[in-house]
């Protein structure tokens, strides 16, 4: 397994977008890597768009003291919840300050804008938050998936194959 002993947070929040979280949890756990989902709450049930839950392993105000080689954003209405907890940003902006991975899809950059961490980078999201990316400071690409150093966005769920191939290679 190419990621035993990596570290890695998804955040989850009420409305997250199935595939964005699943996906990636479960392909990261797969290549072997220790897999936590973090939620406001520990031990809290989370519910998707269409109703599938996910249970949180931490709790935010614990997990951003907590040192992740990649942090995992999805999308859906979920990051707009997130950003309005100070803990959820404080885990993308410390991890991405060391260097960490940190990836977002969909919505997904709504935490990185609020996180302060897209100013000067390219980054790719949702087509509904271009805007909003641009006026971070970002430059926006219209891509499948766009890395820019540890930073790594994409923009729908047909482009998860991709983000998680950059999302394994980076943390490999």
């Amino acid at each position: 397994m190419s990621l035993e002993g990596k570290k890695v947070a998804v955040l989850a929040e009420n409305n997250y977008e199935d595939m964005e979280l699943w996906y990636p949890l479960l392909r990261l756990r797969e290549e072997g890597a220790d897999v936590n989902v973090v939620g406001v709450e520990a031990n809290k049930v989370y519910t998707s768009k269409h109703g599938y839950e996910v249970t949180s392993d931490l709790a935010a105000g614990d997990a951003y003291r907590m040192e992740f080689d990649a942090v995992i954003v999805p999308g859906g209405g979920a990051p707009d919840k997130m950003r309005m907890v100070p803990e959820m940003n404080a885990i993308v902006k410390t991890n991405f300050d060391k260097g960490n991975v940190v990836a977002a899809i969909c919505h997904g950059p709504q935490v990185l804008i609020s996180a302060g961490v897209l100013k000067g980078k390219r980054a790719t999201c949702y087509a509904s938050i271009k805007d909003d990316v641009l006026n971070a400071g970002a430059t926006y690409t219209d891509a499948e998936v766009v890395r820019h150093d540890n930073l790594i966005t994409s923009r729908v769920p047909s482009d998860l194959p991709a983000f998680m191939r950059e999302v394994i290679a980076a943390l490999q």
